[in-house]
């Protein structure tokens, strides 16, 4: 049996603010994709930290396993340690460098944002 499809001749009711509020909604999707896109770069900079540092304790384990004095171990733990150390300096001033380049991005965006809803509320306004 054929289905017979209506339409309706109701139109919807005008929305005028729904115009300028597109620009508002997009502006707070532009925030949230930022901020989820920021989040995968975090950790993605912490993923590829761990995955060196366990390395380096792997590496570690090893020489220890194969030395075969006690001096060689002491050489061995005190270069670890100065490497980690040294290591974990670096990244704290990646993720920080990372930060303060995603917080430019985001009071960029938000600029450009509210240059965007304002001029959209003059048009409105004067129209």
């Amino acid at each position: 049996m054929a289905t017979k499809k209506t339409t309706s001749t109701i139109e919807a009711p005008s929305v005028p603010f729904l115009a300028e509020g597109r620009n508002a909604i997009q502006a707070g999707m532009q925030i949230q994709a930022q901020a989820f896109g920021a989040l995968l770069r975090y950790q993605i900079e912490g993923l590829a930290f761990l995955k060196r540092r366990y390395e380096q304790d792997a590496k570690l384990a090893e020489e220890l396993a194969a030395s075969e004095e006690m001096k060689d171990a002491f050489d061995i733990l005190s270069t670890f340690a100065q490497n980690a150390a040294s290591d974990y300096a670096g990244e704290a001033s990646r993720l920080a460098s990372l930060g303060s380049k995603l917080a430019s991005e985001a009071a960029k965006q938000a600029r450009k944002d509210a240059a965007t809803i304002a001029g959209d509320m003059a048009a409105q306004t004067a129209a």
